[in-house]
Order: C-alpha cells, then structure tokens, then sequence
C-alpha cells in the first residue's frame, strides 16, 4: 500500500472569499472590544462620588485584613503540578490516538509496533507517579 500524499505535494487553489467568515468574526470581535474600551471610559458610566468605601480593595466580599502577603499551603501547589502533569498527559495522547487509527494510515507500518510501546512505557511512567503521588498522601486534603 503507497504512503499517501503530503500536503506540500498538493497544489491548493487560494480563494480569499473561503475566509470572509473569519474576518467578519474577526471585525466583530474588535468591535466588541472597542465598544467595551469606549464604554468603560464614558464619564456618565464611571462613578461619581468617590468614597472611602468605593477606593477599598475588593477582596470576594470580605473586608481586606492582615499582610496581602500570607502564605499558602503547599497542598495548593502539588494540586496545580498534579493537574499539568496529567493535563499533559492527555496533549500527548490526543494525537497519537489521531493518528495511529485512522485511515488511510498516517504513519508508516513500521513505526506502529514501536510507536504503540512507546506509548505504553510513557502510560507506564504516569501511572509510576500516580501511584507515587498516592502514597505520598497527595492526594489527601488536611
């Protein structure tokens, strides 16, 4: 079975009426964002009287008390770098699963077995860490 033909092999014929719906997307998106600039300075939008209260940070409705510079937990830092590692995960799988199963075949017979391994040793790594993770107490909220 011939590999099938690259991109760059076919000539594509340009027909710059294909992309007006994205341009008219476009011009309605900065139409919005300028409308949204315009209105926000517009002196009959703004407030008028500017008092103690409206100069106050807001802080999701409480009352901004104490140091702005509080330490976190580090439980909220491992939960984020949890979330990336297999967030990413997932980028790396997306499109091997495209393209080792669809026709016509993108990838060559030869590199399926390998390719198929490989994918198995990188699932095999995460699920290492997982479990790490797991008995590390990770995954447990104090």
């Amino acid at each position: 079975m011939p590999f099938p033909p690259l991109l760059a092999d076919v000539e594509h014929d340009f027909d710059l009426a294909t992309y007006y719906p994205i341009f008219l997307y476009l011009a309605a998106i900065l139409g919005l964002a300028g409308v949204c600039l315009l209105a926000a300075h517009l002196p009959f939008l703004k407030p008028q009287r500017r008092t103690a209260v409206k100069l106050m940070p807001y802080e999701s409705g409480m009352d901004p008390i104490g140091d702005a510079r509080q330490h976190f937990d580090v439980k909220f830092y491992l939960i984020a770098i949890l979330f990336l590692v297999f967030d990413v995960e997932l980028l790396f799988l997306y499109p091997w699963a495209v393209v080792a199963y669809r026709e016509p075949r993108l990838l060559p017979e030869a590199f399926g077995r390998p390719v198929f391994w490989e994918v198995l040793a990188f699932l095999f790594t995460l699920v290492v860490a997982y479990v790490y993770a797991w008995r590390k107490g990770v995954f447990r909220w104090r």
